[in-house]
């Protein structure tokens, strides 16, 4: 169903819904700051299933499949904070300007979310304030703070992507994503090309831009901070084994990045 009507966010996330942000390791003390725009694939109770069949919920239109354990391991192995979103995509993308068409998708890849359709814009309002707004707000609050007491701040926003996209297979196992910043892309491509096994994507599947994301412009690039977006495919990441090689993989990767940074007094 739809929420036709404004005001406190309450209307939208009830005392059974849980909190739109997860937080992990906060205390951590790496440079890194991981965020997951797409960890979950939730949908508050008073939107039931967005009139689709629970089928649909677990595709990639919902959320970013795998991409949550990968964080998770991360986050412990690097002992860096992570912020995620716990929602899905299908209620409100957290990683598209609001206003956006692709914001409250209509139609995701074929899939017609009814939902959506004929959302008043006072409807979409309120989810904003339910689940992108606190979301957003909380990376910046904990930006802020690591910047007012000179924690180094190295922003990673992490994805992952489906394997075959209208009918096209993607070779890419991983790719990186940027847009202005093209300072930790670099050598992320290096260190990840230098593994030998992996088809690497440059700005590829996707490539940042202001039109299309919103973590990596707005908390990265308009911050001034050194950032990077990864994306990896899903079916590498599709179990828990996967995702525990990614992120093993990942973290030794990251470690040796960070001493490169340490070296050049970037963190």
């Amino acid at each position: 169903m739809a929420l036709d009507n404004a005001g406190d966010t309450s209307l939208l996330l009830g005392s059974a819904d849980v909190p739109p942000v997860l937080e992990d390791n906060a205390a951590g003390g790496s440079p890194f700051l991981l965020t997951c725009d797409h960890y979950g694939r939730l949908t508050p109770q008073r939107l039931g299933d967005l009139g689709l069949p629970a089928s649909e919920l677990t595709r990639h239109i919902a959320w970013d499949i795998g991409i949550a354990g990968v964080a998770e391991a991360l986050s412990r192995q690097l002992n860096a904070h992570l912020i995620a979103q716990r929602y899905s995509r299908l209620v409100i993308d957290c990683n598209r300007p609001p206003g956006a068409p692709s914001s409250i998708p209509r139609v995701s890849e074929a899939t017609t979310i009814p939902a959506n359709e004929a959302l008043s814009r006072d409807a979409a309002e309120v989810r904003r304030r339910a689940i992108f707004d606190p979301y957003h707000r909380r990376i910046a609050e904990v930006i802020d703070a690591r910047l007012r007491e000179g924690v180094p701040t190295v922003l990673v926003s992490l994805h992952s992507f489906t394997p075959v996209y209208a009918g096209i297979a993607r070779p890419w196992h991983i790719g990186t994503l940027y847009q202005r910043d093209t300072g930790l892309p670099q050598l992320l491509l290096k260190q990840l090309r230098g593994e030998g096994d992996l088809v690497v994507g440059d700005n590829e599947p996707y490539a940042v831009s202001d039109e299309t994301d919103y973590t990596i412009p707005v908390h990265g690039e308009a911050r001034g901070l050194i950032n990077t977006g990864i994306e990896i495919r899903q079916d590498l990441i599709a179990d828990p084994a996967g995702q525990q090689q990614w992120a093993d993989r990942l973290a030794r990767i990251f470690a040796e990045i960070e001493a490169a940074l340490r070296a050049q007094r970037l963190v």
